[in-house]
């Protein structure tokens, strides 16, 4: 007779593969998460360390090839502020919206000025599945925003005006290449 084994699985800590524009999947919309798996902590476990790898505050996981409705973020320098947002929405914005310069993954060397609010109420599951509602200003309330679009295939870039895309057409095109 077989033994069955009390050992518990620990993830597998791996970097994962930035997705860059023009990648298709940037552009789909991510699926619902119903169930929080071993598999979704490890891919929320590697996509920190992605995110951290290459200097972000932020990251989707449509960045790294997967269609779940999560992302990460950490707007501190020292890693103190990590969130895990599953399931992500808006509830209130508090304030009109303000120019902030970013930057993102998927655009390596890319920044531009778009126009956000910078207070929000925000709704989502954290990573043991429990339901959370927080207030987000300044930084954290413009990268939660950023990366809420990326799982609606939306990129920063579709924010800029006919002026500001014009100025990064080369940029981008090199992008496609």
């Amino acid at each position: 007779m077989e033994q069955m084994s009390d050992t518990i699985q620990l993830p597998k800590p791996a970097i994962l593969d930035i997705r860059t524009y023009p990648d298709p999947i940037l552009r789909e919309r991510c699926k619902e998460v119903s169930e929080i798996t071993f598999e979704i902590k490890e891919l929320i476990q590697n996509m920190f360390l992605t995110m951290y790898k290459n200097n972000g505050v932020g990251l989707s996981a449509n960045q790294v090839g997967r269609l779940e409705r999560i992302f990460v973020m950490d707007t501190s320098i020292d890693g103190d502020k990590r969130h895990v947002f599953i399931n992500p929405e808006i509830v209130e914005t508090t304030t009109e919206p303000e120019r902030w310069k970013e930057g993102c993954l998927s655009f390596p060397d890319i920044f531009v000025f778009v126009k956000r609010p910078t207070k929000i109420k925000v709704r989502a599951l954290n990573e043991q599945g429990e339901k959370v509602e927080t207030n987000l200003e300044g930084l954290d309330a413009i990268c939660f925003q950023h990366e809420l679009d990326h799982l609606n295939g939306i990129i920063f870039v579709d924010h800029l005006s006919p002026v500001q895309k014009n100025l990064i057409k080369k940029r981008l095109a090199n992008l496609k290449k």
